[in-house]
């Protein structure tokens, strides 16, 4: 009683504060409430800083195959709605410039189902940092990944709820396609017959901050050419968009832009190990690239 006390004054606060909800996707899995979101959330963040004292003493886990299901599975997914959120604002007639919350129809519920599953692809997500821990990979959870990954569950818990259709489904758009490419680099990298064809890491940082850039301008047109899209949902959008450009601008000058240290230009020495026809090395970057951060 007391946590379904406490469930009702979170989400009449949360009313409160951004009005009355869409009822289209009322009964919606996980929606009507804030709590699971915000649990999930917690627990994520709880299994970072645990997952990171239990495993220091411990050896990493390879888990290779697992991470090729994984990536493969949020490959498929990310070229699903891709596909499906071109067809139905295709079908809709959605209009590129601004396009309001209601005058689709049927293409408006078919959008917001996509935009659900894209919601719920951020908590399957959470498992980039899960397997992170696991293979004591701590160099990449840096705070661009960790605070990428937990707002995105929340805020667009808040947008299926408020504004699960029209504008809001440019940006999955573009990120479900870059998902497809990123996710598919990923799950190749585990794979060490696949690494001397990976070079298009870098490109996959430079089309993210495009992707930022396009979603910035996108929301923007439909604040100068308004079309009954709630402005302050534009301005948020605008806003947190522009933190993850600043944010992957310097992961970008970090990663990239590093003059190479002296100790990793010089050459492996022929006396070096070699172990089962492999030098050593190769078995020290066996479950990605060594020293290579992921891109968020």
């Amino acid at each position: 009683e007391t946590l379904k006390a406490f469930d009702r004054e979170v989400n009449a606060f949360v009313d409160y504060m951004f009005g009355p909800r869409d009822a289209r996707v009322r009964g919606w899995f996980l929606l009507d409430s804030y709590l699971p979101t915000f649990f999930l959330t917690g627990a994520y963040l709880l299994c970072i800083w645990l997952g990171n004292k239990l495993m220091k003493n411990r050896p990493p886990f390879s888990l290779r195959p697992h991470l090729i299901v994984y990536n493969l599975g949020i490959t498929l997914l990310s070229f699903y709605m891709l596909i499906e959120l071109i067809l139905a604002t295709w079908e809709g007639g959605y209009n590129l410039q601004c396009q309001n919350l209601h005058s689709a129809g049927e293409a408006d519920i078919r959008v917001a189902k996509v935009l659900w599953w894209y919601y719920f692809s951020k908590v399957i997500e959470f498992m980039d940092t899960i397997f992170f821990v696991l293979r004591k990979k701590s160099s990449q959870i840096t705070f661009l990944h960790v605070y990428h990954h937990a707002t995105m569950f929340n805020i667009w818990w808040c947008v299926l709820n408020w504004i699960p259709c029209g504008q809001s489904f440019f940006g999955p758009t573009l990120n479900s396609f870059i998902h497809v490419l990123m996710y598919s680099y990923y799950g190749l990298s585990v794979i060490p017959s696949m690494r001397k064809y990976l070079w298009w890491k870098k490109y996959l940082t430079q089309a993210q901050l495009i992707q930022f850039l396009l979603t910035i301008v996108h929301t923007l047109s439909a604040a100068v050419k308004p079309c009954g899209f709630p402005f302050g949902c534009l301005m948020f959008q605008s806003s947190y968009m522009a933190t993850l450009v600043v944010l992957f601008i310097n992961f970008y000058i970090k990663t990239y832009r590093k003059a190479p240290s002296r100790t990793a230009v010089k050459e492996i020495p022929v006396t070096t190990e070699i172990k089962n026809g492999f030098h050593k090395d190769y078995f020290a970057a066996a479950n990605g690239f060594q020293n290579n951060k992921k891109a968020q």
